[in-house]
């Protein structure tokens, strides 16, 4: 019977379970065999070739930690722990916050114990409570990295918009340069072109001026050759004078 106890309990060692079938006499068993360690029990393997397979213990993930570095802590009560906020009896040592997320944890002098809380958006969550400050602190840091992780999502959004928001007002401001630009471009085609219509009109009109300018030198040289010879004319009609000695 030892033996066979060895067995079972050097199969459970391993952290696996196999099943298989045992037979058992209905014989007595003698007591020089029970000195030995000697049991009539036989253990009989499956003749079947199949694989036996292993039973795997599950073990559930603790929410919240049981025990840290083998002390203990315990759940709090949440009204235990709203009653005492709300008379002003827990001292705050140490607060975190990350968006709708805080940790908070707290010494009640009066008894000597600490709780830490965990709140969301300012509701208490979870509260656990132990009477060791290094223990209270690993439990804090534990609900610290617990609602970081939970606000990582809150963290990106935050982050999202905050970029969203600023491309925004980039693209705004590329736009009303763009717009700028745009309006100068237009501004000055306009000047462009008025420069151009105004070159023109000049153009045109120094070619009227000059075209008229040639025409009364035209006129004016035909004047002047009128009058020369009418005053050739005049000169020859004149008596011939005698010149007095």
């Amino acid at each position: 019977m030892k033996n066979l106890l060895n067995r079972r309990s050097g199969l459970l060692a391993n952290g696996t379970a196999h099943l298989v079938p045992v037979t058992r006499e209905d014989a007595p068993v003698a007591a020089d065999e029970e000195a030995t360690g000697a049991t009539r029990a036989t253990v009989h393997l499956p003749a079947t070739s199949e694989t036996v397979r292993p039973v795997t213990t599950l073990r559930p993930v603790p929410v919240v930690p049981s025990q840290v570095n083998g002390r203990a802590v315990l759940m709090a009560d949440s009204a235990e722990v709203e009653w005492l906020a709300s008379e002003e009896a827990l001292q705050p040592f140490r607060v975190f916050r990350s968006f709708d997320y805080s940790v908070s944890l707290l010494f009640h002098a009066k008894e000597l114990t600490y709780y830490i809380a965990l709140y969301q958006d300012n509701s208490l969550w979870r509260a656990l409570k132990t009477v060791e400050l290094e223990t209270a602190e690993s439990v804090f840091h534990h609900f610290e990295e617990q609602a970081a992780r939970l606000a990582d999502g809150e963290t990106r959004r935050a982050q999202l918009e905050a970029q969203n928001e600023q491309l925004a007002r980039a693209i705004a401001q590329s736009e009303q340069q763009a717009e700028r630009l745009r309006n100068d471009l237009q501004r000055g085609s306009a000047q462009e072109q008025t420069v151009s219509n105004r070159q023109h009109q000049i153009r045109k009109e120094v070619a009227q001026l000059e075209a008229q300018r040639v025409a009364a030198q035209a006129q004016l040289n035909k004047a002047h050759r009128q009058i020369h010879q009418l005053n050739l004319t005049n000169n020859e009609v004149l008596p011939h004078l005698p010149s007095n000695r």
